[in-house]
């Protein structure tokens, strides 16, 4: 069923595209490289199983608790805005 300016599953491409979006910027947040031996917010140890686990970690699991809890903003979904169709 398509409405107004978009086609046929137009909406669903729309939700495929924000999915795909999120995914991709989750990628890039993960840690790469070589990881902390101490977390750069407390200061204490990283436990190996974790460096190993998780390359590239900098933080601590409680520490990364605590940043998993604060609240993300995301971005406008851009793709569907009239001004884009009309172009």
């Amino acid at each position: 069923m398509a409405g107004g300016w978009t086609h046929d599953g137009g909406v669903l491409d729309q939700i495929e595209d924000t999915v795909i979006d999120g995914v991709l910027h989750a990628r890039a947040r993960l840690p790469s490289g070589e990881s902390a031996l101490f977390c750069v917010e407390c200061g204490e140890d990283i436990p190996q199983a974790r460096r190993l686990a998780l390359p590239g970690c900098r933080t601590c699991i409680d520490c990364q608790a605590g940043r998993d809890k604060q609240v993300v903003i995301g971005g406008i979904n851009r793709r569907g805005s009239k001004d884009s169709q009309l172009r």
